[in-house]
């Protein structure tokens, strides 16, 4: 016992003098409980947003906008509505769409493209899930076939960035740019992007995209329009004397502009 006691005041006053070594064996002897512990964080969204280092988008404010280009982006009221709208109407996080609907704006002003019409797409395509992935291999908010469409890939790291957000939207947007062109019209572009160009029918996708376009002009121009608005059965196309009237009026206002040799789209 004598030894004991001994023992126990001489450790005492060692640890008067090396408080740093007691300070150690108390919290190896009493661990923190786990609330008290360092919280590890999680990546910020914009992080987990950030566009692969290839893809070289600008802020608008940093340069000199052309009229054409401040219609594009729109003002960040309009950008504001439209993300709402389309958070509550497809019960996505705000912040997360608030940044989707941003990279679907500055992508529309760098390639010259209606961005509701981007948006639309998304919507129709994926319900703005950025990692959906159909059973043929679509992958991504616009639905982007990675293996057709690798090459455009390449400059972003490969395919496999077609799940990266700021990617899949750019090259779901060059690509639908490409098929309206080719095809000299927004309705055109869009059964070939639905990969109906050789059917007699796109099976309504086309006009789904559409009513879906006309819902967020709606939105953007500051109009209320109900979020719970029933999308169109993809096997329900719209009735023949209603489409080439409805999609002429709503194509002359989808703002393109495309350079192809000697000839010029704008407007459509």
């Amino acid at each position: 016992m004598t030894f004991f006691g001994v023992s126990a005041l001489a450790l005492v006053a060692f640890l008067m003098f090396r408080p740093d070594l007691g300070k150690q064996l108390t919290h190896s002897l009493f661990p923190l409980p786990m609330t008290e512990a360092q919280a590890v964080e999680a990546p910020a969204l914009s992080a987990l947003m950030e566009a692969p280092a290839s893809v070289q988008t600008v802020a608008a404010s940093t340069t000199a906008l052309t009229k054409e280009e401040k219609a594009l982006l729109g003002t960040q009221k309009q950008q504001q509505w439209v993300t709402n709208w389309l958070s509550k109407r497809y019960r996505v996080a705000n912040d997360a769409t608030n940044m989707l609907v941003s990279t679907a704006y500055l992508t529309a002003r760098e390639i010259k493209l209606d961005p509701l019409l981007i948006l639309a797409v998304m919507a129709i395509e994926s319900g703005l899930n950025p990692f959906a992935e159909s059973p043929v291999g679509a992958q991504g908010l616009m639905q982007v076939m990675s293996k057709v469409h690798h090459e455009r890939f390449q400059e972003m790291g490969g395919v496999q960035a077609a799940l990266n957000p700021v990617a899949n939207i750019r090259v779901g947007s060059l690509i639908l740019k490409d098929y309206v062109t080719r095809g000299g019209s927004v309705e055109a572009g869009l059964k070939t992007y639905v990969g109906a160009a050789n059917f007699a029918t796109d099976s309504g996708y086309g006009s789904r995209v559409l009513a879906e376009y006309r819902r967020l002009k709606q939105v953007s121009a500051g109009q209320r329009v109900p979020t719970s608005t029933p999308v169109m059965a993809s096997n329900s196309p719209a009735p023949a004397a209603q489409t080439a009237p409805t999609l002429a009026k709503e194509t002359s206002t989808i703002n393109i502009k495309v350079v192809s040799g000697h000839n010029e789209l704008a407007g459509l």
